[in-house]
């Protein structure tokens, strides 16, 4: 592995592997190092003097606030951001061929009665209130005993919300959850209410549109006499129909997958962001889904998407998308284009064009076909945005309720979370796998060990193959699964 690292041939700085030491020459790029520079942090490759333009990537990542010697360390004592409010924008599609993949890729996955597969089948029980959560996570609890071996995973997806809301928070609440019990990964869904609380139990099932009945049951707790027991028989009316349920084999093309970044380091824009991308890329090829979401972290990058839209319709959209979510910053009173998170500017990201370029490379390089709303479900083949924040629990919940089979996460640092749909980490950096192997489902750091991003890419995409047909990823064998939803608005 190169302790240096350049990743694009119109850079002026590189990328540290290593702990680099004051001194240290490198005769590939000419220089000595005029300070110590930690692992993952930028190296300026040519002098560089006040109001300079930083380019990482290939793009401009910000500006130096004073001058600099090659060989100096460039962060966040000597580099801004340059982004600005009031940014305009232009449709310069540019000209991608779409790549067609006829490689006949498939999983063994569950056929669903509307025609959609499934990559597990689970019960899945959806609250419409926090004030029953403990009602379903017991139900969830005792079921996994009683029941044990007649579904995959019985899961209670617990919140806080549903009581006292009002307008778009109580919307937002509602289509999260109307998504999630049509999703294909439930073989069988119970929903329970209270009786009293704002998000209605009418109202929410309406919102889901059409449902399976023979696989769905709904009571509010106020109704019946032991709340408890009333949703364990409901789940053992159900489970019949799952013994049924086989595993059948179905083309890649029936998958959706949801990318998503959280604890990133320097490294996430070189490995594990730039394979997802390849994953987004196959998809696609393919005739599949690719989701990319986490619209803060487009700002600095949006306009390289923008010039990715299939059309102009889609531009506007793209440009709505962004300019909504700068609109949400304003109306908080918070600056939009805040530099990253304290664990990201310790691992080498400066500001947030940088961590931008790095998190926009999980859509690879496909044309974005559509734009939806939060909460919304994916309709569309190829790549699609999806308004979300950069939260990872908000985030990644919001990718499973619009479809996607799985969260491909890419993490440099680490967590533990997981989703409504298998979460597979994704290591930047070969240390992390080591240190925490029972977190880690692929190390995309074997790329700065020496193994080519094609054959990383291979490795992979066969992998998620694997998990689609059944193989648990890490936070399923954890058992760290949970939801989490945008809460914008006034509670009562």
């Amino acid at each position: 592995m190169k302790p240096l690292l350049k990743i694009h041939g119109n850079d002026n700085v590189a990328v540290a592997t290593r702990d680099l030491s004051k001194g240290e020459a490198f005769a590939e790029f000419n220089l000595h190092l005029i300070n110590d520079i930690p692992r993952g942090h930028k190296v300026a490759l040519v002098d560089l003097a006040v109001n300079d333009k930083v380019i990482k990537y290939g793009f401009e990542i910000g500006g130096m606030t004073e001058n600099a010697k090659a060989g100096s360390h460039v962060h966040s004592h000597n580099l801004k951001t340059n982004l600005k409010d009031g940014t305009q924008y232009q449709y310069n599609p540019i000209e991608i061929q779409p790549s067609i993949d006829d490689c006949q890729y498939t999983f063994n996955g569950f056929r669903r009665s509307n025609g959609k597969v499934g990559i597990r089948n689970e019960v899945w029980i959806i609250n419409t209130v926090g004030c029953v959560n403990r009602t379903a996570q017991r139900i969830a609890q005792l079921c996994s005993q009683r029941f044990f071996g007649q579904a995959d995973a019985f899961v209670a997806f617990t919140h806080p919300f549903g009581c006292s809301q009002l307008g778009d928070d109580l919307k937002d609440t509602r289509a999260i959850l109307a998504s999630l019990l049509t999703h294909p990964n439930a073989g069988a869904v119970l929903v329970v209410g209270l009786g009293c609380e704002n998000n209605q139990m009418a109202a929410l099932l309406e919102q889901a549109g059409e449902y399976d009945p023979a696989r769905l049951r709904f009571y509010n707790s106020q109704q019946v006499g032991d709340e408890i027991e009333e949703g364990i028989n409901a789940i053992a009316e159900m489970l019949p129909l799952l013994a049924q349920d086989k595993r059948v084999p179905c083309p890649a093309s029936e998958l959706v997958l949801g990318m998503k970044c959280g604890g990133s380091d320097a490294f996430s824009g070189i490995t594990a962001n730039p394979l997802v991308g390849r994953m987004a890329d196959k998809i696609t090829e393919i005739g599949g889904t690719a989701i990319l979401t986490e619209t803060p972290e487009m700002f600095g990058a949006e306009q390289i998407l923008m010039n990715r839209a299939t059309n102009s319709a889609v531009f506007g959209q793209i440009v709505d998308l962004v300019n909504e979510f700068k609109q949400y910053f304003i109306d908080h009173n918070q600056p939009i284009y805040e530099n990253p998170s304290p664990g990201n500017k310790a691992g080498g990201l400066t500001t947030l064009e940088e961590k931008s370029l790095g998190a926009i490379q999980k859509g690879g390089q496909a044309i974005v076909n559509q734009v939806l709303d939060y909460g919304q479900a994916a309709s569309s083949k190829g790549l699609v945005l999806l308004q979300a924040p950069g939260n990872d629990a908000v985030s990644s919940t919001a990718l499973a309720a619009s479809g996607a089979h799985f969260v491909l996460f890419t993490t440099g640092r680490g967590t533990p979370l997981g989703f409504p749909v298998p979460t597979v980490k994704i290591s930047s950096n070969s240390e992390l796998a080591q240190h925490k192997p029972h977190w880690i489902d692929f190390n995309a750091g074997i790329v700065l060990d020496g193994v080519s991003m094609d054959d990383c890419a291979e490795q992979f995409f066969a992998q998620i193959l694997k998990f689609a047909s059944g193989q648990t990823t890490k936070n399923e064998v954890n058992d760290c699964r949970e939801i989490a939803i945008w809460k914008r608005g006034v509670t009562l």
